[in-house]
């Protein structure tokens, strides 16, 4: 039995790729991806640019959808149920799959509003001052707004903004948080308070992160899955996953030799 298997038994499947392929057009971005991301865990993809790890990432909650000329082949499913089925809601996929983006992205509106936001448009009947209160504290940020909630969320640092689009996808209270590459835009110490953050989070949710930084995979992550790109003869990319399993193994003893060039810095 492998790592990935003895981790993957020990905890709930909450996200399924089943030979997934994405389509752009005619064009092939992503070929035949199939894993699976274990509940309050934190899951990283690392891999070179194009290679399709933020594709895969906008399948989970159906971004990709936004995009004319996409197309999915395989299965995507959340809980067994498959995303793509003809009855589902995207909203409703988003609002249990909650999205943080490479570039904080607050709305030009109070740092509380900013956190209502969501609750209000899904008809949130409890107490919102609590909720807010609940939200910021999650992403370690109360403490630093509390007294300034009515003011504008774009006036807060880089740091503090990504925390405040954090609490943003909180207060709506999903089962699993998205991040694409959310600390590339920001420096050190903001990166270390975030990843703080992440920590905390994993005893409540399920997060997959891509990112470009080894170092902050190594430190954040449970379990990584690295891809890579393979050329094309008219000159494309086309992204493909070559092994996912425990992090540990991935930085420390992975089984492919592409994996450990990667990891150790030697291409990419």
């Amino acid at each position: 039995m492998t790592s990935k298997t003895r981790i993957l038994n020990q905890t709930q499947t909450v996200l399924r790729a089943q030979n997934v392929s994405v389509y752009y057009g005619n064009f092939l971005a992503l070929r035949d991806v199939s894993l699976d991301i274990p509940k309050n865990r934190i899951t990283a993809f690392i891999g070179p640019s194009g290679c399709g790890k933020s594709t895969l990432l906008r399948c989970y909650n159906r971004l990709n959808d936004l995009i004319k000329s996409f197309r999915v082949q395989g299965q995507v499913s959340y809980h067994g149920q498959n995303l793509y089925a003809p009855q589902i809601d995207p909203v409703e996929v988003r609002r249990r799959i909650g999205m943080v983006f490479q570039k904080p992205n607050p709305f030009p509106k109070s740092i509380y509003d900013n956190i209502a936001f969501g609750p209000r448009i899904n008809g949130f009947k409890g107490d919102m001052d609590e909720l807010v209160e609940r939200s910021l504290r999650q992403a370690a940020l109360w403490d630093e707004v509390k007294n300034k909630l009515r003011q504008s969320g774009l006036a807060l640092s880089g740091g503090q903004q990504q925390r405040l689009c954090i609490a943003r996808a909180l207060a709506v209270q999903p089962d699993v948080i998205l991040m694409d590459e959310p600390c590339s835009a920001l420096d050190p110490i903001s990166t270390l308070r975030i990843e703080e953050v992440l920590h905390e989070l994993k005893q409540q949710y399920t997060i997959v992160i891509v990112t470009h930084n080894m170092q902050q995979a190594s430190r954040v992550s449970d379990m990584t899955a690295f891809f890579n790109v393979e050329p094309t003869e008219k000159g494309g990319r086309i992204g493909y996953l070559v092994e996912y399993d425990e992090t540990q193994i991935i930085f420390h003893n992975p089984s492919k030799e592409s994996t450990q060039e990667y990891v150790s810095g030697r291409f990419g």
